[in-house]
């Protein structure tokens, strides 16, 4: 039984035989643990294409691949589903979302309304030394990038553009763009080297916004942020 059927959900996953509980450690702080690995599990699973669009997947089955009980597995999907990226069956399990070409081109377009006013008005008012200070994430996905980590690239995207929208001063502006950024990041299907240059060139876009950002160069940050987004309606993912 999946969603909301199985009296075990809730529960707090039983320790391996073997390996008695640790009384020093509080329940919740365990649970919450297992949860948070699973969690990023499933989302590696997903960045890598491991978990495949269409496809249902029950918590037991995968409980086993990771080798935990269905509980938080069913937890990690629940969180999975409020960000778009499954959908629950009830009785069965969890469907990869699929994201099609229009669906990608919407999302592309409404976080181009979000973010281009905003950088323009961080480009007109920021001084160059901000953005230096961001070039260090911006290296660190490129590093991720050209290893062909699509998973950890995903997250250190992901983690510049919050860095960059966190100076507008507005938290709620930042939640929303993040959550349409990671709606926005879909595995490609594409071969592990043609995954790896699409990887490169979206990195090498963070370089060339901050370059325009320091410049005052308000024509090119509005092109670079929209070709940017624009990417995740083609083969890459931004």
């Amino acid at each position: 039984m999946e969603q909301g059927d199985d009296p075990g959900v809730g529960q707090e996953p039983a320790p391996p035989a073997g390996r008695p509980q640790d009384p020093q450690v509080p329940v919740q702080i365990r649970r919450h643990s297992v949860r948070g690995q699973v969690l990023d599990a499933l989302r590696t699973a997903l960045a890598e294409g491991e978990l495949v669009p269409g496809q249902v997947y029950s918590a037991p089955a995968l409980g086993e691949r990771f080798h935990v009980s269905a509980t938080p597995v069913r937890e990690a999907m629940q969180r999975l589903a409020a960000e778009g990226s499954v959908d629950v069956v009830p009785n069965r399990g969890y469907r990869i979302a699929e994201r099609d070409a229009d669906e990608l081109a919407d999302l592309a377009e409404v976080r181009a309304l979000i973010e281009v006013p905003v950088m323009l008005r961080l480009a007109r008012d920021e001084p160059a030394e901000r953005w230096a200070r961001l070039r260090p994430q911006a290296e660190r996905a490129a590093a991720a990038a050209a290893a062909g980590d699509t998973a950890a690239y995903q997250e250190l995207d992901r983690a510049f553009h919050r860095s960059l929208l966190s100076l507008s001063g507005n938290r709620q502006l930042v939640l929303v763009a993040d959550d349409l950024h990671r709606r926005s990041q879909w595995p490609t299907g594409a071969a592990p080297g043609a995954r790896r240059a699409d990887l490169l060139a979206d990195a090498a876009e963070h370089t060339a916004l901050l370059d325009a950002l320091a410049a005052h160069d308000l024509p090119a940050v509005a092109a670079l942020v929209r070709d940017h987004f624009a990417g995740a309606n083609g083969t890459r993912r931004a």
